[in-house]
């Protein structure tokens, strides 16, 4: 009894996990989609070159591209 309620914590522990790293995947995408919206708009760019923006300051800042997407989605004046 107790190593198949082990097993059964287990598995709920784990899919658990996968539903919040989903969860945090979708959110992600959203806001690096959201800020490609906004360089887009107010650069008159390409998505790919909106992409290409984040991907590089991301890079250059050392710093994960969804923080950098974050941050243009709440700020977008910060483009300026």
């Amino acid at each position: 009894h107790a190593s198949l309620a082990l097993a059964t914590t287990e598995a709920v522990t784990t899919a658990k996990l996968r539903e919040a790293q989903l969860h945090q995947a979708i959110d992600s995408r959203d806001v690096i989609g959201q800020a490609k919206g906004i360089l887009m708009g107010r650069r008159n760019i390409s998505a790919e070159e909106a992409f290409d923006i984040l991907r590089t300051s991301s890079q250059n800042l050392n710093v994960r591209l969804r923080e950098i997407a974050k941050v243009v989605a709440a700020q977008p004046q910060i483009l300026d």
